[in-house]
């Protein structure tokens, strides 16, 4: 990774999730399984770095760590909820060379240990069976996360409100509708805001036929 992606990927730590979802909308927003595994997990973002985990194995992920750059998040596709795919020393080494966070569409174990390490952990549980080191499948190839396609070099930001995917093409764009509308909204009083609510929430209840 150059310092150009990391620099611009880094720029997106500063943009809640939720306004990112509003810019960029469901298709780019992981699902609802996809939560932090402790707290309070700080905003993460960085760029992806791709891994597909078939069910039962872990071993591209733990060859992932080893190859991401720093400030990378590594993204697995896997979908298993038997077998963890990571545990507290793959994350601690994940960690001391630089990556970000792992996002993991399957469960890990460990949390003790991850979360004393206060390394970012998405994904779907915890689970204290480990997975086998057997299947050999390309890195950094596009991967199927949580509903959400992820390619490599794609812009990743997670916190406590759930996962969104920004597409390498549209980091420019999205960032600056996003800084956009948080500048907007902070210009906006709450009395601004409610006046504005009303009026548009009675214009559709009007539009509908509601009276009351």
């Amino acid at each position: 990774m150059t310092d150009a992606p990391r620099t611009a990927a880094a720029a997106f730590a500063e943009i809640p999730v939720t306004t990112l979802a509003d810019v960029v909308w469901r298709e780019q927003v992981m699902d609802v399984g996809i939560r932090p595994l402790w707290s309070p997990t700080p905003r993460v973002a960085g760029t992806a770095f791709t891994v597909r985990c078939p069910p039962g194995d872990n071993l591209m992920l733990h060859a992932a760590i080893h190859r991401a750059e720093p400030g990378a998040v590594i993204v697995v596709e896997s979908g298993d909820l038997d077998y963890a795919l990571a545990g507290g020393n793959v994350c601690a080494v994940a960690q001391r060379r630089g990556v970000a966070a792992f996002v993991a569409d399957g469960v890990i174990r460990d949390l003790a240990e991850v979360r004393d390490l206060g390394f970012p952990v998405f994904a779907r549980g915890v689970i204290p069976l480990p997975g086998s080191k057997k299947a050999v499948e390309p890195l950094n190839t596009p991967v199927r996360c949580a509903g959400v396609t992820v390619n490599a070099g794609d812009v990743v930001v997670a916190d406590e409100e759930g996962v969104v995917v920004v597409p390498a093409a549209r980091a420019e764009e999205v960032l600056t509708a996003a800084r956009a509308r948080l500048a907007e909204e902070a210009a906006q009083t709450l009395d601004d805001w409610e006046k504005a609510h009303r009026t548009r929430i009675d214009e559709i209840l009007r539009a509908q036929g509601f009276e009351g």
